[in-house]
C-alpha cells in the first residue's frame, strides 16, 4: 500500500465469481464511511487483463488493494496470485484471500506465494477495516524503517 492511499480514495479489485458475494462484499464497503472505489471482475483472467490494463479495462484504475477469491473460473485465485507475485509491476499490490476454507490458506503457504491476508466469506465491515488498518500500520512500520536507514 502506497503512501498515496492514505490521502485519496482507495481503489479496489473485487475478484469474484459468485454475484451474492460480490454484492454482499459491494454493500459493506458503501454501507460505511470506507472511501474505496471497488472495481469487480468475475474470472481470473479478467482479474489479469484489467491488471494488465488490456482490451476493456485499457482505462483501468491502479488497485491498492486486490480481493481474491480461489475458486475461480478461467483460471484460479491460486493461478492469479502466482502471476501477481512473478510480476515486477503488480508484486507489490497487497493481496487478500477471499475464503471460507483452510485449505486454501496452506496450499498457498506450501506454494510460496506469499498473500497480505485472508478474509472468510461473506466479508463483513469490521473485518474489511481491520485487515486494511493492519496494511497501512505494516506500510507505515516499513517507510519508517526506510527513513531511519
Amino acid at each position: 500500500m502506497n503512501q498515496a492511499c492514505v490521502r485519496r480514495r482507495m481503489e479496489i479489485l473485487l475478484v469474484e465469481d459468485t454475484l451474492e458475494d460480490a454484492r454482499t462484499t459491494i454493500l459493506a464497503l458503501q454501507n460505511e464511511p470506507v472511501d474505496c472505489r471497488v472495481s469487480l471482475v468475475r474470472d481470473g483472467e479478467e482479474a489479469m487483463s484489467f491488471l494488465h490494463r488490456e482490451g476493456v479495462f485499457a482505462q483501468a484504475p491502479h488497485p491498492d488493494l486486490i480481493l481474491l477469491d480461489m475458486e475461480l473460473p478461467k483460471q484460479d485465485g491460486r493461478q492469479v496470485l502466482a502471476e501477481i507475485r512473478a510480476d515486477e509491476q503488480l508484486k507489490g499490490i497487497p493481496v487478500i484471500i477471499l475464503t471460507a476454507s483452510l485449505v486454501h490458506r496452506a496450499v498457498l503457504q506450501a506454494q510460496n506465494l506469499y498473500v497480505d491476508g485472508y478474509m472468510t466469506k461473506p466479508v463483513s465491515l469490521e473485518q474489511f477495516v481491520g485487515t486494511v488498518k493492519s496494511l497501512r500500520r505494516s506500510w507505515l512500520l516499513e517507510s519508517l524503517a526506510l527513513l531511519a536507514k
